[in-house]
C-alpha cells in the first residue's frame, strides 16, 4: 500500500530518477539530456537539500519513493540559498552557456541552473512559496497526486504560507487539468515565455 512520508537522505537516488523520468512534459527526458544528474540539480537536488522539511515523497510500500511534491516557504530566501549555497556546489559540473547561439537541451538547462533570480517575478509575490510535484507515469491516476498537494499543503499553512505557485510547460496539458482539478489558477505573467505557465492558489483547503 502506498503512503506519502516526508523525504529521507536515502532517497536522493530515487527522487533524481523520478525527476529525469517525467522532465519532457511529463514524460522519459533520458534521450534529451547525457547526464542523468543534471536536471535533478535544478528541480529537485536544492529543494531537498534546502529546504527538506517541505520535501515529500510516495513511498510504494516497500521502501521506494515512486513520487514526490518539493516545496519552498518563500521563493526569494530560497533563490539567495540556491545562489549562496547550492550553486557553488555543482556550478562547475555544468558551466553557464556562452554566447547567444542556439543551444542544446543541456545547455539551456545549465542556463537556468545558473540564473535562480528567474525565479522571482513581481506578478509571484502575492504567492511566496512554489513547488514541484512529479509521479511516475505508472502511479499517476490514482489519486496520489492530489494527496501530495494537499501534503504540501498542510506543510505551507503551518509555517503560515497563505499561497503556492508554480510553473508548468504550457504544452503539457495532463499536468495543466490536474492543476485546475486542485484548485490551481492561472497567474498573468505578461513577459514570460510563450511555452511557460504559471499557476497559483491558497494554502486552504
Amino acid at each position: 500500500m502506498a503512503f506519502i512520508r516526508s523525504y529521507r537522505p536515502g532517497d536522493r537516488d530515487a527522487v533524481y530518477d523520478i525527476c529525469v523520468r517525467t522532465a519532457d512534459a511529463g514524460g522519459d527526458s533520458r534521450h534529451l539530456y547525457p547526464d542523468g544528474e543534471l536536471v535533478p540539480s535544478v528541480f529537485a537536488g536544492p529543494y531537498v537539500e534546502l529546504e527538506p522539511d517541505l520535501a515529500f515523497v510516495l513511498d510504494d510500500g516497500d521502501g521506494r519513493p515512486v513520487g514526490y511534491v518539493l516545496g519552498v516557504a518563500e521563493t526569494g530566501r530560497f533563490v539567495t540559498a540556491f545562489r549562496e549555497k547550492w550553486l557553488p556546489a555543482v556550478g562547475d559540473r555544468y558551466p553557464a552557456p556562452e554566447g547567444d547561439g542556439e543551444r542544446t537541451p543541456s545547455e539551456v538547462m545549465a542556463g537556468l541552473l545558473h540564473d535562480p533570480e528567474r525565479m522571482v517575478l513581481a506578478e509571484l509575490m502575492e504567492y511566496p512559496a512554489h513547488l514541484h510535484i512529479d509521479l511516475l507515469p505508472e502511479w499517476q491516476g490514482r489519486g496520489h497526486g492530489r494527496s501530495l498537494i494537499h501534503t504540501l499543503l498542510d506543510a505551507l499553512r503551518a509555517k503560515g504560507v497563505a499561497a503556492v505557485h508554480l510553473s508548468m510547460l504550457t504544452a503539457n496539458t495532463g499536468a495543466r487539468a490536474f492543476y485546475d482539478r486542485v484548485g490551481f489558477r492561472e497567474i498573468a505573467v505578461p513577459d514570460a515565455d510563450d511555452d511557460v505557465t504559471y499557476l497559483g492558489r491558497g494554502t486552504a483547503r
